[in-house]
């Protein structure tokens, strides 16, 4: 998973509600310690022996926002580059590799201010790229590929993965509970002293994502075209995957350089969710995490969006079935008005019986599929309550987003009913405890949680606030909020028919 929280994957998903019985905040912190090292990296353990594995996470309050310009991208470059090992786990002769990757970086960086130059000297960039290639070669004879992951797969590990969003960065696997120290010690060698091997293999590896999720699939490029005029001095602007040339040009001291100022010790926390010993588990992170040095904080992400002064509107020509998408300005989730706003998109798309869904989909056959939600692209700052839509055949974009538009005008003038709300309050309960069934589920819900709100409890809380949210709520946020002037609306029209 190289991003946790993609819009691709939320217009597939569907809120699955099962009866579960409540857990109360009291109940479940009896199982909680926190702990926080002199460093300010902390660590939350939730004891949980219904088997003998954990799930270990290791949660950096860094995403696509925290990015510096010309750099879109480099946070999850860098989570790429975690995976590669250290001074001792990844190679054969360190003393020996570490000599090539200087040379290789040093000669990227003049290879890319030759051909960046207003005047690029071809033969010179050539050369340049000639000698790259060939000490990329030379490199590859000191690494032993994939060391890190094969050490944890050979001791039982699982589900080894991490994801980049615009807010976060998330590292996880699962372990036996008599390999917690194992985790301990790999974790912290990785992030204590992070080798960049294969820098420039791994910026390929993204280039190709990058052309899978938005170059080659129209969804991805209406989504980046959206984001991109929506915003308009937010970073949330800028392609999480990273803009083409910004990929091509970031090399292995900026990457370092990222690391250096974002993964600090208190810009980091760790969460284990198993049959484990709690005070064995904050042991093991004052051993090996304890000797980090503590540094100046992270940089705080500073740029707030400007007020729109009106509706955005653009259209996309694309040989692809068309496609509409529609936001209007929100709030960050700590904002008072974040949760009626998030119950409200429940209402009008979560479901077969939402709002949206039974009047587009299933009676007047307007559309294909539709969906919403808030908190897109991040969820820490003012973001986009967002609705996208495939229209039926024969259905013109404008007749579906009129449909659409009519919908949001009745919420805004009726409100919703008792019925609608307590059906999605419901639903949105259920889901959390279901999560709440599972190491994997308890480790996401909580460090979300941290990161986001500063507060893992929030995840309790809120379910007693959503409680406390009445239609009144929900028809407040809807006139606030849900206003022509603070709209963008993208279209993607099939090149066949699109006109001139």
């Amino acid at each position: 998973m190289k991003k946790t929280t993609t819009l691709l994957l939320a217009l597939c998903a569907m809120l699955v509600t099962v009866p579960l019985h409540a857990q109360s905040l009291t109940a479940f912190e009896r199982n909680v310690t926190e702990h926080t090292l002199d460093n300010g990296l902390r660590i939350i353990v939730v004891k949980r022996d219904v088997a003998p594995v954990a799930t270990f996470m290791t949660f950096v309050n860094v995403g696509g926002v925290d990015e510096p310009i010309g750099q879109s991208g480099i946070a999850h470059i860098f989570e790429h580059m975690a995976f590669k090992g250290s001074t001792r786990i990844g190679t054969n002769n360190w003393e020996a590799e570490k000599v090539l990757l200087e040379e290789i970086d040093a000669t990227y960086s003049r290879w890319l201010r030759e051909v960046r130059s207003p005047n690029p000297n071809q033969e010179r960039a050539d050369s340049l790229l000639a000698r790259f290639k060939e000490l990329e070669e030379e490199a590859k004879q000191y690494v032993v590929n994939n060391e890190f992951s094969t050490i944890i797969d050979s001791q039982g590990g699982v589900g080894l993965n991490a994801g980049t969003s615009a807010d976060y960065t998330v590292y996880f696997y699962a372990l036996p509970q008599n390999k917690a120290e194992l985790w301990f010690s790999l974790e912290a060698e990785r992030f204590k002293d992070p080798v960049l091997r294969e820098f420039y293999v791994e910026k390929d590896v993204v280039f190709e994502e990058r052309r899978m999720r938005t170059d080659s699939n129209p969804i991805g490029r209406l989504i980046e075209e959206f984001v991109a005029v929506a915003f308009t001095a937010h970073p949330y602007r800028d392609a999480l995957v990273g803009w083409p040339s910004d990929i091509e040009a970031v090399t292995m001291a900026d990457a370092k350089a990222f690391y250096e100022r974002f993964y600090v010790p208190s810009n980091m926390f760790i969460v284990v969710v198993g049959d484990v010993d709690p005070a064995q588990m904050v042991q093991y992170a004052e051993t090996y995490f304890g000797d980090i040095p503590a540094t100046d904080p992270a940089p705080l992400m500073l740029v707030e969006e400007p007020p729109q002064r009106g509706e955005r509107r653009f259209t996309i020509d694309d040989p692809s079935q068309p496609l509409m998408i529609m936001g209007y300005k929100g709030v960050g989730s700590t904002h008072p008005d974040a949760m009626a706003l998030d119950l409200l998109a429940s209402v009008l798309f979560d479901g077969r019986s939402s709002r949206m869904n039974r009047r587009l989909v299933d009676d007047e056959k307007l559309a294909l599929a539709v969906q919403g939600f808030t908190g897109y692209p991040g969820e820490r700052y003012t973001n986009l309550f967002t609705m996208f839509a495939v229209p039926n055949q024969g259905i013109e974009l404008e007749d579906l987003e009129a449909a659409i538009q009519e919908e949001l005008d009745k919420v805004k003038s009726e409100g919703v009913t008792a019925e609608e709300l307590s059906r999605v309050v419901t639903a949105r309960r259920a889901s959390v405890l279901r999560q709440l069934g599972n190491n994997d589920g308890i480790g996401f819900l909580l460090a979300q949680a941290q990161g986001a709100r500063g507060d893992w409890r929030t995840v309790f809380t809120d379910l007693e606030r959503m409680q406390q949210i009445t239609t009144e709520d929900l028809l407040r946020v809807a006139n606030q909020y849900l206003v022509t002037s603070q709209r963008t609306v993208g279209y993607v029209r099939n090149v066949s028919t699109a006109s001139n």
